[in-house]
């Protein structure tokens, strides 16, 4: 299917399918086959509106480049990317380069929850398998040829893109979880299934049975970062997704993700997310 794609050639289609009744909570906006050489292109996550949306793109050939939290990536042939919006980051083309590569533009609540709980997972770069990498190129290939495109169809090419990210997200667990020591793995298992618990760090090491200071060294050294930033980014991802797929209160849903109230919680997020927990959540009806 990506040499299908290729055959199609360099070409981008907005999608506006007839609206239905119901809303469809996962929808294909836009989608394209492109390349840049030699050329300005950069794109600011936090300068490209309120309304929440997710890019989906997969390099060909060349090389684009990706700043996320503080972390350079090299876009380089069979890498994909997923960036959601807004956020702080930026993809760039370095001065005198090439990049050629396949994008999905999706926008709805579940794709929204779907591509946080993937970046919560593997990060924003992602190396698929070949059969991976053609059902993305086939979804983007009937975006752009398809003459008429449907609602549910437009849903269903994004969904498809997702799920095949998702899966390949995923199904990397078990390998990741076995270069965990066990000790280590209890305690990852125990954060994520009491988010809402005080998860103070002596308790933390207790489960491990380490020494505190022992536990912390080997918790950053294993994890990548020390537990109470981990917690802390487990609590904001659970949070983002509640915001999004529930109508809970702030104050519900800073109970259920272990704040101590609603304003620190909101104080919190805001620091984290650039943004308050409310506006968050009334940005979803923006990409409907």
């Amino acid at each position: 299917m990506l040499s299908r794609l290729v055959a199609h050639g360099f070409d981008l289609k907005h999608i506006q399918p007839p609206r239905g009744a119901a809303h469809l909570h996962c929808m294909t906006v836009s989608a394209g086959f492109e390349q840049r050489r030699n050329e300005h292109y950069s794109w600011d996550g936090m300068k490209r509106g309120s309304a929440p949306f997710l890019v989906l793109q997969h390099t060909t050939q060349g090389e684009g480049q990706l700043d996320y939290a503080g972390v350079r990536h090299k876009l380089t042939p069979g890498k994909t990317m997923l960036v959601t919006m807004p956020h702080e980051h930026r993809y760039f083309l370095e001065r005198g380069g090439h990049w050629e590569y396949f994008w999905m533009l999706i926008s709805g609540r579940e794709a929204m929850r779907l591509s946080l709980d993937i970046l919560a997972t593997a990060g924003p770069v992602l190396s698929l398998s070949e059969a991976e990498v053609d059902t993305l190129a086939a979804a983007t290939r009937t975006c752009l040829t398809d003459s008429t495109m449907s609602a549910g169809k437009a849903s269903s090419l994004g969904y498809a893109a997702l799920t095949t990210l998702y899966d390949a997200a995923f199904s990397a667990l078990p390998a990741a979880a076995a270069a965990h020591p066990a000790a280590i793995e209890r305690v990852l298992s125990y954060i994520e299934h009491n988010i809402s618990a005080p998860l103070h760090v002596e308790r933390l090491a207790a489960i491990a049975s380490m020494s505190r200071a022992h536990f912390v060294r080997r918790f950053t050294e294993t994890v990548g970062s020390p537990p109470s930033h981990y917690v802390l980014k487990r609590r904001i991802a659970r949070a983002e997704r509640l915001l999004l797929a529930t109508e809970m209160s702030v104050v519900d849903i800073a109970a259920m993700t272990g704040f101590a109230d609603g304003n620190y919680f909101s104080k919190v997020f805001r620091r984290v997310r650039n943004t308050a927990p409310l506006a968050h959540r009334a940005t979803r009806f923006e990409a409907r």
